[in-house]
Parts: structure tokens; C-alpha cells; sequence
């Protein structure tokens, strides 16, 4: 999905088009060469990552082209030469693609993917793959923090109104549920990859009515399926008085009712008693309203029957960390093994794989063989696919196995422990050679 009208191909840093200009012109744009994606450091407070957007990547780069709009664009603005317009009108994705699979718990310095082709469609991805990447990997491991912290109560992604833009808010419903989200309040994420939807009402809808009784009835009565009240447009304890009084004229029982202000975790405490004497038990409570895994956690560890979230804002944008500082380098040039030396940001030498083990991983070169199960795996080899995508909810589940299988020190919300991978001696010696 990309907004007014611009082509996928355009959605590129312009350098990687000068750059290429300088790649046909010096006779190396065909040389193969090697690129890997991953994370130099860790964010704050994040002891692993949940990979993710490797599909949207795939799509992306198979269905990579330069229309004919876009050349005119390029040459009539100058941004490329008739000579590199004439080389990208036939330009396609024929490269080859690892990745570890999405949904797997990754560290700092473990390669998400790797690209390895032609010199010129290589460069050309860059920055669209590590788009895709970067946000989606962000939320999915947000999400999967949210969840830590709900303790198995489900946790609902309700923040497409908050999102940076409806591509945004589309894609981190989809990564809010591979990392453990148990639905989305996006319509179009269920349309798409078959999320959960869900809903309740909004204050819009009481205010539309006499009085709260008469909002909920309706409500009780139009609504097909389980219903959510929202009860707090008012005054919330009259309104869970009111919405046990709906209920009892109907005989029909709410599944939930949702908070969405105030002291939540006071409230949930009244609201519980005031549905339990009112012959509601069986309605859960869920909350809503500026919530992140931090204030999940404080609300459950002071007892608060609270039976499900919906978290929005501090999700999408992921509020604490809005970025991740992925990067797409070079590992090796027309057959070469290459390193950026450059302090805290120098890179590791030639293609490399990583090995999980037991007690930890391993990063090695693509020609080892070492203990521990491989992660990255192929993709795609020509531009073409080797497999069928996997479903979205074998995803979401080798995300959730990964995360219960991490070390509970590092799923801690604060101050996690962290395991950057092992290198090899192979690896080691490469490195300090090329040094």
C-alpha cells in the first residue's frame, strides 16, 4: 500500500540511484556482491527482538519494477540519466534472499536477512527493505513485551487512529499480532491476513441516547454476537450500575465492559463488585487508554481484576523506543569478504549464518558447520520463492514459543539481561585479519 499514487520503485533514498549511476559507469553494477540487515545494539530496555516484515519485504522485492511514469520522473527532474533510466526499465529483483524466519526471538549483531546478487539491485532495495523491517520488527516486539506483561489475559491492538499514517497503522496490527496481540481493531488487517477483529462502542454512541439505560439496551439488543459495554461517559460506577440494569430488562449479558479513564485500577475494583452483586460474574473487564506494557504490569502486581487490554498509542508507535537502528550492509564485494572499520559501528567480514544452540548462539561464516540449529533460512534464489509463505498464525506461534523459551531475566520489562551471539574462530580470525 503506498499513498498518492507513488510507485513502490520510487519508495528509495536517492543516493541509492546515484550510487548506481556510479556503479554502471565504473563496469561493477553486475559484480555479485553481499548485504545483511541487522541490529547493532539493542534499544533501551529490550532484551531480544521478534523478527518481522520479512513477508512484506519479499513481496516488495518480486514485484519490484520502474514504470514508465517513474523513468519520465527520473529523467525529467534529473534525479537519474537517460543511459540509467534505460538500464532500471528492465531492472528485476533476480537476487538471493535468507532470513531467519519471522516470528523468531533475534539478538544484537544476528543478520535478520541477507541479500546477495548483482551489485545494482542489491544496493537498489536497501532502503525500502529496511523500512519494512525496521517498523514491523519494532512493533512485533513491542507487542510481545504487552503480552509479557498481561500475564495471559489478551491484549488487543486498538491504535490505527494514533498510527503515523494508515500504512503505518495497518502494518503494526499485523505485527502487533505476530507478536501475541489476540486481535486488532483494524478492519482491514482482518480483511487482509484473517486478524481477529474486534469492538465495542464509543462514548458517541451513549451520548446519542436519553440516558445510558437506553444506549445500552439498543445496544444489547442490535448487536450481533458477544457485546462490549463501554461504561465511563459519565460516571463510571453508575454506569456499570447502569449497564447491569440494561442487561436485567433484556436478559441479555454483556461480555464485557471497558474502561477507558480514570483510575482503572481503582475502578476495576468497584465495577467487579457492583457486576458480581448485579448477577453479571461471567462479564470480564477490559481497559483501555494510554496503556503500555509498564502500567499492565503495575496494574495486575496491585491486584486489579482486570481481564483484557486494549492498548493503541504507546503500541504503534512503540513510545518508548519509536525507532530501531537496523542497517543494511555490505559483507562482501565481487567475492570478497569486506568490513566497515569505524569504532562502535564497525562491521563483521563475509556472509554468515547463525547457529542457536542450547546456551546460546553462534555467529559463523555460510561455509560452517557448526553446533546448533541454522536460523537464517532461503527464501528466495533468483528473485523467485524455494517455498509457500508461511501462515500468519504459524508466525505468531513460533513467536510466542520463542519468547516463553527466552531466559525470564531477559523478558524482564526493565533492565533485561541480553545475549549478543558467540563468533566463531573462523569468524574471529576474518576479522582481525581484515582489521
Amino acid at each position: 500500500m503506498t499513498l498518492a499514487g507513488a510507485s513502490a520503485a520510487l519508495l528509495t533514498d536517492r543516493y541509492q540511484l546515484t550510487m548506481a549511476e556510479s556503479y554502471l559507469a565504473q563496469g561493477v553494477a553486475d559484480e555479485r556482491v553481499a548485504f545483511e540487515l541487522f541490529v547493532r545494539e539493542l534499544p533501551a530496555d529490550r532484551g531480544y527482538l521478534i523478527a518481522a516484515g520479512l513477508e512484506q519485504a519479499v513481496d516488495y522485492m518480486r514485484n519490484l519494477a520502474f514504470t514508465e511514469a517513474d523513468l519520465r520522473y527520473m529523467r525529467d527532474s534529473g534525479t537519474c540519466t537517460a543511459l540509467l533510466c534505460e538500464r532500471l526499465s528492465g531492472e528485476r529483483f533476480d537476487a538471493d534472499l535468507d532470513a531467519v524466519p519471522e516470528g523468531t526471538a533475534v539478538h544484537a549483531m544476528e543478520p535478520l536477512l541477507r541479500v546477495e546478487g548483482r551489485r545494482l539491485i542489491c544496493q537498489l532495495v536497501e532502503s525500502m527493505v529496511l523500512n519494512l523491517v525496521n517498523f514491523s520488527t519494532l512493533i512485533a516486539s513491542k507487542a510481545a513485551r504487552v503480552v509479557e506483561a498481561a500475564q495471559g489475559r489478551p491484549a488487543v491492538d486498538f491504535g490505527f487512529r494514533r498510527a503515523h499514517g494508515p500504512d503505518a497503522g495497518l502494518m503494526a496490527a499485523r505485527s502487533a499480532y505476530i507478536g501475541g496481540c489476540a486481535g486488532t481493531a483494524t478492519v482491514a488487517a482482518g480483511a487482509l491476513w484473517g486478524i481477529p477483529t474486534v469492538g465495542t462502542i464509543a462514548h458517541s454512541y451513549v451520548m446519542s441516547f436519553h440516558n445510558e439505560v437506553d444506549a445500552y439496551r439498543a445496544f444489547l439488543r442490535d448487536h450481533p454476537g458477544p457485546v462490549t459495554l463501554l461504561i465511563d461517559t459519565y460516571d463510571t460506577l453508575v454506569g456499570a450500575q447502569r449497564a447491569v440494569e440494561a442487561a436485567r430488562s433484556t436478559g441479555i449479558s454483556p461480555e464485557a465492559v471497558r474502561l477507558d479513564s480514570g483510575d482503572v485500577g481503582m475502578l476495576s475494583r468497584d465495577v467487579r463488585r457492583i457486576l458480581d452483586e448485579g448477577g453479571l460474574a461471567a462479564t470480564r473487564i477490559l481497559v483501555s487508554g494510554d496503556l503500555d506494557e509498564w502500567v499492565i504490569e503495575e496494574l495486575l502486581a496491585e491486584g486489579a481484576p482486570i481481564d483484557g487490554f486494549g492498548v493503541g498509542t504507546r503500541l504503534v508507535t512503540s513510545y518508548d523506543v519509536p525507532a530501531l537502528g537496523s542497517i543494511y550492509k555490505l559483507v562482501e564485494s565481487a567475492g570478497q569478504p569486506v568490513m566497515k572499520i569505524a569504532g562502535r559501528k564497525t562491521t563483521l567480514p563475509g556472509r554468515h549464518q547463525v547457529f542457536r544452540d542450547c546456551d546460546g548462539d553462534t555467529l559463523g561464516l555460510v561455509d560452517e558447520a557448526l553446533p546448533g540449529m541454522p536460523l537464517l533460512q532461503p527464501v528466495l534464489r533468483g528473485g523467485q520463492r524455494v517455498s509457500d509463505s508461511p501462515a500468519l498464525e504459524a508466525i505468531r506461534d513460533r513467536a510466542a514459543s520463542e519468547r516463553v523459551a527466552l531466559p525470564s531475566d531477559m523478558r524482564r520489562l526493565t533492565g533485561p539481561s541480553t545475549r549478543q551471539p558467540r563468533l566463531s574462530p573462523k569468524l574471529r580470525a576474518l576479522k582481525e585479519r581484515l582489521a
